[in-house]
C-alpha cells in the first residue's frame, strides 16, 4: 500500500513540474500605443533586443505587439519595461516623459491632433 501511495505522489509532482515549465516559444500579445511606420520600427527593435524575445511584430491599426519569447529568459513585464523606455505606453505600464519626448514630432500618440493626422 505504501509502494502504490509513493508511486501516485511521484506521479503527482512529476504532472505539476510539467506543468508549471516555462515554454521556450511562448506567444504573447500586448497593447502599446503608436501611429505611424516609424513607432513601428522603434516598438519592434526594443523589443528585439530585449534577452529572450525571438520575435516581435507590431500592427499600427491594433497597436497589437505579437512576440514570441523564451519564458525561461523573460517575461511580459520586462518587454514592457523596454518598449516604455523608447516612448511607448503599453497597457501594463506608461512612458516616462523623458522618454515620450524624445520621440519624434510625428510620432507624439498622446496629442490627438498628431493621431487625427495619421488616420
Amino acid at each position: 500500500m505504501k509502494k502504490i501511495l509513493t508511486i501516485i505522489c511521484l506521479v503527482a509532482i512529476a504532472l505539476t513540474s510539467q506543468a508549471q515549465k516555462k515554454k521556450k516559444n511562448a506567444k504573447l500579445t500586448l497593447e502599446v500605443d503608436g501611429v505611424c511606420m516609424m513607432c513601428k520600427k522603434r516598438i519592434e527593435k526594443a523589443a528585439l533586443h530585449t534577452k529572450g524575445v525571438k520575435f516581435a511584430n507590431w500592427d499600427v491599426k491594433s497597436h497589437q505587439l505579437m512576440v514570441i519569447i523564451d519564458e525561461r529568459k523573460t517575461d511580459k513585464k520586462t518587454i514592457c519595461e523596454s518598449v516604455a523606455g523608447v516612448g511607448h505606453d503599453t497597457k501594463e505600464l506608461k512612458a516616462t516623459e523623458a522618454a515620450y519626448n524624445k520621440l519624434d514630432p510625428c510620432c507624439k500618440y498622446r496629442d490627438e491632433e498628431v493621431v487625427k493626422n495619421h488616420h
